[in-house]
C-alpha cells in the first residue's frame, strides 16, 4: 500500500514538523509513504484575502494545484470539516476494504487555511473530517498521520490502539 499526502505549503511550526517526522517514520514501517509539499498560491498583494470573490478564486487555484499532483489511479481522500467522521477502527476498515479491492495507492489532500475547493471534494472517494473541533491546517497534518498510523496498527493487530 502507498499513501501519498498532498500538503499546501510548508509546515512552519517546528514542534509540528517533528511530530510529523515521527509518524512518517512509524507509518513508513508498514506502508510506502510520500509527502508532496505544494507551493501554495499567494493571496493578492496588500495583506491577504479582502473579499469572498478573492477567497473563492484562491481556493479554486489551490484545488487545481492539489488535483494536478494527484497520482494517476489513486483513490482520493479529501480532508474537510464537513466530511465523514469515522472512528479509528472504521478508518482501518475503510483502508482494509480498499486494499482488498486492489487499491494500492491512496492520496490524502489537505487544503490551506481557507479550506478545500469543491472540485477536490467532488473528485474524492472519501471526504474525511478528523474532528468536529477546528485545527490549523498544519496541525491537521500531524493528526492525519497519527490516525493513519493508528488505523494501520488496528489493521495488523498491534497494541498501539489500546
Amino acid at each position: 500500500m502507498r499513501f501519498e499526502l498532498l500538503f499546501l505549503g510548508k509546515t512552519r511550526e517546528e514542534y509540528l514538523a517533528r511530530g510529523i517526522d515521527d509518524f512518517v517514520v512509524r507509518l513508513g514501517r508498514y506502508v510506502e509513504l510520500k509527502i508532496t509539499t505544494i507551493k501554495a498560491p499567494k493571496p493578492p498583494r496588500g495583506g491577504g484575502v479582502k473579499n469572498e470573490g478573492e477567497e473563492a478564486r484562491l481556493i479554486r487555484q489551490e484545488g487545481r494545484l492539489l488535483l494536478s499532483h494527484l497520482p494517476e489511479g489513486a483513490r482520493l481522500v479529501a480532508l474537510d470539516p464537513g466530511g465523514r467522521m469515522p472512528t479509528s477502527p472504521e478508518l482501518a476498515e475503510i483502508l482494509t476494504r480498499w486494499e482488498e479491492q486492489g487499491s494500492n495507492r491512496i492520496a490524502f489532500a489537505l487544503g490551506g487555511p481557507l479550506g478545500l475547493a469543491p472540485e477536490v471534494k467532488a473528485r474524492a472517494d472519501l471526504v474525511l473530517s478528523l474532528s468536529a473541533l477546528t485545527f490549523t491546517h498544519e496541525m491537521a497534518r500531524l493528526l492525519l498521520l497519527e490516525q493513519l498510523y493508528r488505523a494501520w496498527t488496528i489493521k495488523i493487530g498491534s497494541g498501539y490502539h489500546k
